[in-house]
């Protein structure tokens, strides 16, 4: 060897072992990635979508319940009540990760109690007072929109059962079926639609949105039959909100400022988006837990306004709650006529006698055997909650400047302390039920409350629950580990009749509903004690069999990669020639760029999004994340020259009955893939 070549062969080596590193370095990778990304990612919490209307999950495994006060017939004295709402702030705060919060209570019509602890602002140490503090309360807006609709009804403006269509001139719904949608059904949320997460924000106040123009390019379809089910749909609201705007002749904010906030003295509230100068520096700031900090979150500029832009007072909130316990009375101003008011709190829906429903905006909840009706709100940053009791004329909100569950765990001490159940109450009579009649029951469970027409449909996995058999005559709820980090004890239901059961660490009901054939297809109030319907879903929708059907198809994509991409590579590397057959090559090039190709896009779209924050999906779909969705397209159409090359394979016996089987798996793998990226709305550019 001359010296010249010696000194080449020197160069060459080095970049030899460098290429080698880089293969190995990229197949390592890969596998890591695809194999064990998905359930990572799956438990990180920014999956979840927590951007407007999830509450926390609600503890399933609940805490023991307060002990009452013997003789105790509600609220009497306000300081024992202040005294007691101080302690549990004083507890709950730090053990809730909840920077600031408010509550106000009102009584016979006036405040009863109202008090702010906390920060508003960390950094500026600026208190949270309850008179002056601003909150997003998020989807509490529902009700002031909701209210509006009942007045513009008692001026005989609309038709509550009248199709709301007739008054939709720039676009129509999407509604496949005969029924009409009905203002009284958006109210309800049984309009049939369902909801919508992608692109329901903008970053800046210049790039919302017009509420008329959103609508016409993002309303949902109705997807079940109007008046069938309840469904949670922001859009339902927004919708309602424009059709205020299109029969009153006034922009929605104009009309509920003159028609509600005004009459109702609320002058530290506003649907604004930001709130007016003169109250924007009083906006608590919304704040995230994470690793032991707070961590302020963006202002989302909402483009469902009339569902969720409200900032208020705790004060101004109870000006409201007032009005609507007195029949739409405050003070000397009334907001609606009482039998309107009456009319909007009346239970109009529900799907059994047993369970909670809903009136025309609130939702019912029935508590130690006392109706309450009310409203909950969670924004990025930000939760809250309104809750009436007619009854007893008590109504009670809490906001807090995170998103956290504190205004549930009080709700449920404080019906527990002052309006405890009573021991003497008959008990339900439980139902002999055979084992083998249980199992009519069992199977997996999917909230219809979930974005099923975009690619944010994955976050339907979160909404999954599964009912097995249990011990001694009953059935036991589980929700599945991968989506929940800390352990959640199984809810037990146990049989009273037929296709009703009733919780055991509750007084609450689960009622389910049957086909025709015979056939379990819907449960109600499976977890909680609100309004809530699942679906029965098929076997192939099962999350793990998603995830197995991922997993196969990755093991495949990356023989795949091996044999067309990265086997060639090696063998030309080392100077070595395949096969002279240009078919035969070509076919595993072309399996293999598709496997390739796969593999990119199923660890680069989660990865992208994780790295850059799942939530800021509410903004619309990234370029980062449109890049990667080309990618399933191209080899979607690539997959014709699979099926071409397999005909020919196997027409030619010209291959290896290895090679040939191989390459089928390939293609049947491919197909496979395709059909999963369909359902999961990732095959084209469904946003």
């Amino acid at each position: 060897m001359t010296q010249k070549q010696a000194d080449k062969t020197r160069h060459k080596l080095p970049l030899k072992q460098w290429f080698k590193g880089i293969i190995s370095g990229l197949l390592g990778f890969i596998l890591f990635l695809s194999l064990s990304g998905f359930p990572t990612l799956a438990q990180n919490k920014t999956l979840q979508f927590p951007i407007l209307d999830r509450q926390p999950q609600e503890p399933i495994e609940t805490e023991p319940p307060v002990s009452p006060t013997p003789g105790t017939p509600g609220i009497i004295s306000q300081q024992e009540f202040a005294n007691y709402v101080d302690n549990f702030f004083d507890q709950e705060m730090s053990k809730s990760h909840v920077p600031g919060a408010v509550i106000s209570v009102v009584k016979d019509g006036t405040v009863f109690f109202a008090k702010g602890y906390g920060y508003a602002n960390l950094e500026k140490k600026t208190p949270v007072v309850a008179d002056r503090t601003l909150f997003r309360v998020a989807s509490l807006s529902k009700l002031f929109t909701a209210t509006a609709t009942m007045q513009l009804y008692e001026q005989g403006r609309l038709d509550l059962e009248g199709d709301v269509s007739q008054y939709l001139e720039r676009f129509q719904l999407d509604n496949p079926h005969s029924q009409p949608v009905t203002f009284a059904q958006l109210m309800m949320h049984t309009d049939g639609s369902t909801k919508r997460l992608v692109g329901l924000a903008a970053r800046t106040e210049p790039e919302m949105t017009p509420l008329g123009d959103y609508l016409a390019d993002y309303m949902p379809p109705i997807v079940w039959q109007p008046g069938r089910f309840y469904s949670y749909s922001n859009h339902a609201i927004a919708l309602l909100g424009y059709l205020v705007e299109q029969i009153s002749g006034r922009p929605y904010l104009d009309y509920i400022n003159a028609n509600i906030l005004q009459p109702l003295d609320m002058q530290r509230s506003s649907f604004a988006q930001p709130p007016p100068p003169d109250l924007a520096d009083n906006l608590a700031v919304g704040y995230q837990y994470q690793k032991g900090n707070y961590k302020a979150v963006p202002y989302l500029y909402l483009n469902i306004a009339p569902a969720a832009s409200l900032s208020a007072t705790a004060t101004d909130m109870a000006h409201f709650m007032i009005a609507h316990l007195q029949q739409g009375r405050y003070q000397n101003q009334r907001i609606l006529e009482a039998d309107t008011a009456k009319l909007m709190h009346q239970t109009h829906f529900k799907p059994h006698p047993k369970l909670p429903g809903t009136s025309y905006g609130f939702r019912e909840r029935l508590v130690n055997n006392m109706r309450a009706i009310g409203h909950l709100g969670s924004l990025r940053g930000y939760s809250s909650s309104l809750t009436l009791i007619p009854e007893q004329n008590i109504g009670i909100f809490i906001a807090s400047n995170s998103f956290s569950g504190i205004h549930s765990k009080f709700l449920t001490q404080f019906f527990d302390h002052y309006f405890p159940v009573d021991q003497n109450s008959t008990p339900t009579q439980s139902l002999d039920a055979s084992q083998v009649e249980l199992e009519r029951f069992t199977g997996t469970y999917r909230d219809l409350e979930y974005p099923r027409h975009t690619l944010a449909k994955l976050a339907g996995s979160f909404k999954h629950i599964q009912i097995k058999k249990g011990d001694d005559n009953r059935l036991q709820i589980q929700t599945p580990n991968l989506f929940f980090l800390n352990k959640i004890k199984p809810v037990q239901l146990e049989p009273v009749a037929p296709l009703l059961f009733k919780r055991m660490d509750t007084p609450t009901f689960t009622a389910f509903e049957e086909n025709e054939a015979g056939e379990i297809t819907f449960a109600y109030n499976p977890l909680f004690p609100k309004i809530g319907t699942y679906q029965r879903i098929s076997w192939y929708e099962g999350i793990w069999v998603q995830f197995g059907l991922v997993g196969f198809c990755v093991v495949v994509f990356l023989s795949a990669m091996i044999r067309g991409i990265v086997h060639p590579l090696i063998q030309w590397w080392r100077g070595k020639h395949t096969s002279d057959k240009q078919q035969y090559n070509s076919a595993w090039l072309l399996a293999g760029a598709i496997a390739t190709l796969n593999l990119v896009f199923l660890i680069g779209l989660p990865l992208s999004l994780w790295l850059i924050g799942v939530w800021k999906l509410v903004y619309g779909v990234l370029p980062v994340a449109i890049a990667f969705l080309c990618l399933p397209v191209l080899t979607a159409l690539a997959t014709l020259g699979l099926l071409a090359f397999t005909v020919l394979a196997w027409t030619n016996h010209d291959w290896s009955f290895g090679a040939r089987s191989h390459y089928s798996l390939i293609t049947l793998t491919t197909l496979v893939f395709i059909g999963v990226l369909a359902y999961w709305n990732l095959l084209g550019f469904q946003f």
